[in-house]
């Protein structure tokens, strides 16, 4: 399967969006107060979720150029 320019575009969108909202979550914690700094899981896991999110996005761009 070959990405038109349209596909790429909205992974790259969606790379943008993604590496986004992990600028802001490393921002809020380091924001936050010493006695917070241990992550709760959840934070945790929605950030590697989001990293795991845009390696994917970018392993597919890349697959997809080699192809291409």
């Amino acid at each position: 399967m070959e990405l038109d320019l349209d596909e790429s575009s909205l992974a790259i969108g969606r790379i943008e969006r993604a590496l986004s909202r992990i600028e802001k979550a490393l921002a809020d914690r380091a924001s936050r107060p010493a006695a917070a700094i241990a992550a709760p899981a959840a934070d945790q896991s929605a950030l590697k979720a989001e990293v795991a999110a845009v390696i994917g996005e970018l392993d597919r761009l890349i697959a997809e150029a080699g192809r291409g």
